[in-house]
C-alpha cells in the first residue's frame, strides 16, 4: 500500500497546521514530501510557487535550503558545536553569509542567548529543542515543518516549545507544519488535518 493516497491539502502563508494520526498513517511521509526530502510518484507538489516533483534532486536541495526550515524530535544538533556554531551553521550552509542582527534576534525571541557557549549535552531537551528551532528559522524559510518536536520533552518543556512555535507564527507571521500525537499539542495550530492509512480524513480549524 503506498504510504501517502490521494492526499490534497493546501497550507496558506503564515498559517500554524497541526497533523494527526496513529503511527505507520503517512504523517512522517508527507512531511517529508512538502519538504522535498522524499518525492512524490505521482502528482504535484507546489512550495512557494515551485514544483518539487519536476525538479532535479540538486535543485530541490537549494530550495530547502532557502525555503525550508525542519525541526525534529530527536534534535539533530551536532555534538561538537556550541549551541552558537549550530545555528551559525544553518546560515553558512545557505551560503548568504552570517547575518548578526537576525542571529540576534532569534537568539532573544527563543530566550538562548545566555546558552550559545554550551554544548548539546550541557543543555536540557528544552534548551536543545530551542537552538533546533533557532537553526531552522534564523535563514528565514517560508515555512517550517516540525516532526513531533516535543517527543522527547517533558510537559513543562512541552508547552514552552510549543508557545515558541505559536510565537513565531503569531509575531512573525511563520508558517508552520506540526507532527504530533498529542491533541492538547495540535490545539496550538489554526487547523488540524487528521491522516489515517495515507489519507486525511478531515480538517477541523481550531481557532
Amino acid at each position: 500500500m503506498p504510504a501517502l493516497r490521494g492526499v490534497d491539502i493546501e497550507i496558506f502563508p503564515a498559517e500554524f497546521v497541526s497533523i494527526m494520526g496513529p503511527s505507520g498513517c503517512g504523517k512522517s511521509t508527507m512531511l517529508h514530501v512538502i519538504g522535498g526530502l522524499a518525492q512524490a510518484t505521482r502528482g504535484k507538489v507546489l512550495l512557494d510557487g515551485n514544483d518539487l516533483t519536476t525538479m532535479t534532486d540538486a535543485a530541490r536541495t537549494m530550495l530547502r535550503r532557502h525555503k525550508v526550515g525542519f525541526v525534529f524530535q530527536r534534535f539533530n544538533l551536532l555534538p561538537t558545536l556550541d549551541a552558537y556554531h549550530n545555528i551559525v551553521l544553518a546560515q553558512h550552509i545557505r551560503a548568504d553569509g552570517f547575518d548578526p542582527h537576525r542571529f540576534e534576534v532569534v537568539a532573544n525571541l527563543l530566550g538562548i542567548s545566555g546558552r550559545l557557549k554550551h554544548k548539546p549535552s550541557e543543555m536540557s531537551g528544552g534548551e536543545q529543542q530551542r537552538v533546533a528551532i533557532a537553526r531552522a528559522i534564523v535563514c528565514e524559510p517560508k515555512i517550517v515543518l516540525a516532526d513531533e518536536p516535543t517527543g522527547n520533552l517533558d510537559t513543562k518543556s512541552s508547552e514552552a516549545v510549543l508557545k515558541l512555535l505559536a510565537s513565531l507564527n503569531k509575531d512573525l507571521g511563520q508558517t508552520i507544519v506540526m507532527i504530533t500525537h498529542n491533541p492538547e499539542a495540535a490545539a496550538y495550530g489554526h487547523r488540524v488535518l487528521h491522516m489515517r492509512d495515507g489519507l486525511v480524513v478531515d480538517g477541523a480549524t481550531v481557532h
